[in-house]
């Protein structure tokens, strides 16, 4: 059983996404995120590009039940499973056996992205895939990319509000940093659209073309506090509670426990400075 430290504190709870260490099968993630001291871990279910791989559990059992015994033997939970591209031919009906796994894995959340230039039938298949996932006691975020028909939070937030009442936002602090999107907006989201969002670092060198927009986001990140994107104002912007997924693709390690370990070590201290020190329990402390 892997012996994790001891945690950062419940007032943020903190997820690694899968894309930050996307090699790792769900197991192996579980135990390294488990052993940086994670709460949580995403789950990519779903292929996203033809270089990266996708972990399809709901057509492999015996990998599910390897997932579900990392789990169990870690403590860790699900926080989301993703992610659903919705396209022109998407159709919610088809991705049952997704979500059915989510809800076996214990998943709060289904990560979206807009991949449909009709925006009307992008938020009525967006409030369609919601209603399904609800009843898995699933909740479904849209992230906005720069690169996209949905390129900022003002964007997404008019799909959403038209999707329905229960669809939500996930904010990237990189596609926040590098869209239009107004922290005023941000703060002013209510609780039902935000429920979680995704923290890295990265340099800041505008402008950007699509080739580099697309280059940082899926393999050329940094560590909270590592970059100059202004993290600490982009986390007062936020609840204080509101779980974070840490999504920190980076050129392949020589040791991905090893980078996982110095994410979590980064988001300690980018979290000392935001939230104050006596709210975080150092791992590297002695006894722990």
């Amino acid at each position: 059983m892997t012996q994790p430290m001891n945690r950062a504190p419940e007032k943020r709870p903190l997820s690694l996404a899968h894309l930050t260490a996307i090699d790792l099968p769900p197991p192996a993630l579980i135990h390294a995120a488990a052993k940086a001291g994670f709460d949580a871990v995403g789950l990519r279910l779903l292929r996203v590009t033809p270089t990266s791989p996708g972990y399809p559990l709901m057509q492999d059992p015996a990998q599910l039940r390897a997932t579900q015994d990392a789990l169990s033997a870690t403590g860790l939970r699900v926080h989301e499973i993703e992610f659903v591209k919705l396209e022109p031919d998407t159709d919610p009906a088809h991705l049952c056996a997704f979500l059915d796994t989510g809800a076996a894995l214990g998943a709060r959340e289904v990560i979206c992205a807009p991949y449909d230039p009709d925006l009307t039938r992008l938020a009525d298949r967006l409030g369609a895939l919601a209603d399904l996932a609800a009843a898995r006691d699933l909740g479904v975020s849209l992230e906005f990319f720069p690169w996209t028909v949905v390129p900022s939070l003002e964007a997404a937030l008019r799909v959403v509000e038209q999707a329905g009442p229960t669809a939500g936002i996930l904010v990237d602090s990189l596609h926040f940093n590098r869209s239009t999107s107004r922290r005023g907006t941000l703060t002013a989201l209510p609780a039902q659209r935000l429920r979680f969002a995704h923290l890295c670092d990265a340099r800041v060198a505008p402008p950007y073309t699509t080739d580099s927009l697309l280059h940082t986001a899926r393999e050329d990140r940094l560590p909270p506090g590592q970059g100059d994107i202004d993290l600490v104002d982009f986390l007062r912007a936020l609840p204080a509670d509101l779980p974070l997924g840490l999504e920190v693709p980076r050129p392949a390690p020589a040791d991905p426990a090893d980078s996982i370990a110095e994410i979590m070590r980064a988001t300690q201290d980018l979290l000392r400075k935001t939230d104050g020190a006596h709210h975080i329990a150092d791992p590297t402390a002695e006894g722990h």
